[in-house]
């Protein structure tokens, strides 16, 4: 069997991934995740799910599965990255509060001696519940935001302010692992 790596630093892609029993060993990308003027939040996760999948494979050469994921929220179109600081962090959850966004995972695997190149995107749809200035600025002072896509964790504390959500829940987390088990099945045979 082939060796599976993770193109994440991501300490939660980490234990989702290790849920599946399956050895693997991390190696981050090292690229920007940064939108194109005019590009989709659909294509740029896509891209960048790709991209960093690409750029971990150019540098461990043909004796590996890459595995590696982006993950974005999404509210009236705007991309919610990681926040820059605790200001960018309270804006996002301003913009979060009482109100639907979408979580969208790109997942890419590779194997380049296979010529196995397959990707997908997973989204999910998260409800928040009506958040006061003092419950955001506690949250952001509670949790380590500044890594985390919307400024929120969803296996967090945040948990306590989402009633709802419409899809798959290790989405909001990073990996969505039936789409990964998918992926792997065919890529690790």
């Amino acid at each position: 069997m082939k060796r599976l790596i993770l193109a994440s630093a991501s300490p939660r892609r980490r234990e989702i991934l290790s849920v599946l029993g399956i050895p693997f060993t991390v190696e981050p990308a090292g690229i920007d995740e940064i939108p194109r003027d005019g590009e989709s939040p659909e294509d740029f996760v896509r891209r960048a799910a790709r991209e960093k999948g690409i750029e971990v494979s150019s540098r461990i050469g043909d004796n590996a599965v890459i595995l590696s994921a982006d993950t974005i929220v999404v509210v009236d179109g705007e991309i919610l990255g990681k926040p820059r600081d605790l200001d960018d962090a309270r804006r996002m959850l301003r913009r979060l509060s009482g109100r639907e966004h979408a979580v969208l995972t790109a997942v890419w695997v590779g194997d380049h001696a296979r010529n196995i190149n397959r990707e997908g995107m997973e989204r999910t749809a998260v409800w928040f519940r009506e958040l006061s200035e003092e419950q955001i600025g506690d949250y952001v002072t509670r949790e380590d935001v500044l890594d985390k896509a919307g400024a929120y964790a969803i296996q967090g504390y945040a948990a306590a302010y989402i009633p709802r959500i419409e899809g798959n829940y290790f989405n909001v987390m990073g990996l969505p692992l039936p789409l990964v088990v998918d992926f792997l099945r065919q890529a690790l045979e």
